[in-house]
């Protein structure tokens, strides 16, 4: 079987024919702080002071929101980024999507969701979780929910262009990197191994790195 191409220069290929579509599909990595604390900001000052919700419940409404994304962040890079549909226009889509980023791993500009994609699927999860939870509750945990996302999307940035020294950060890099370089049919969570650990996706021991 031949060597699957990567690139680990700060490069990519050109996607699109189009100069605006291949300008959505790049992305500098503060945008999404830009677009999502003034949303998050936002819900949290609706949740209390709006409508007046509970120190304690807030909290616990942001943690929830947070832990929901985990398995989200999970179940869409598992499911959804990695799925290849047998045809040659489900493997444009499977490669614009995310079949680049395992090409061009180190690709500043395509590391962070690119608001032509984050914008669609938080309104999609925003209505999801209103539908369920209420129009209350909602504003905490979805700050919370988020917040998460942000922490997924900052990780990714920083595993792949950030030089980690801490044990904590070391084995959240060390779990993403071996995704891209020893099997990207496991080791699914960016900003946590937890679900991994649960589906038995994760990485064993003797497949671990000494650092």
């Amino acid at each position: 079987m031949a060597k699957k191409f990567i690139s680990n220069k700060d490069e990519t290929v050109r996607m699109f024919n189009s100069d605006f579509l291949e300008s959505l599909s790049k992305v500098h990595f503060a945008v999404p702080l830009i677009i999502f604390v003034p949303i998050i900001l936002y819900m949290l000052y609706l949740g209390i002071f709006t409508f007046k919700i509970p120190v304690l419940s807030i909290i616990g409404l942001i943690i929830f929101g947070l832990f929901v994304w985990t398995i989200t962040e999970y179940l869409l890079h598992r499911y959804v980024f990695h799925m290849e549909l047998k045809s040659k226009l489900g493997a444009r889509i499977h490669f614009i999507f995310h079949g680049v980023h395992h090409d061009y791993p180190s690709d500043s500009k395509r590391l962070v969701m690119p608001p032509s994609v984050s914008l669609p699927l938080a309104a999609f999860f925003y209505f999801l979780f209103r539908f369920l939870i209420g129009d209350v509750f909602i504003n905490p945990f979805f700050a919370g929910f988020l917040i998460g996302y942000l922490f997924y999307d900052m990780t990714h940035y920083a595993v792949h262009h950030f030089n980690m020294h801490s044990k904590f950060w070391l084995g959240i890099k060390n779990h993403h990197i071996k995704h891209h370089y020893q099997d990207p049919d496991k080791g699914y969570g960016v900003s946590s191994p937890l679900w991994d650990y649960i589906f038995r996706t994760n990485y064993s021991k003797k497949e671990e790195p000494n650092t």
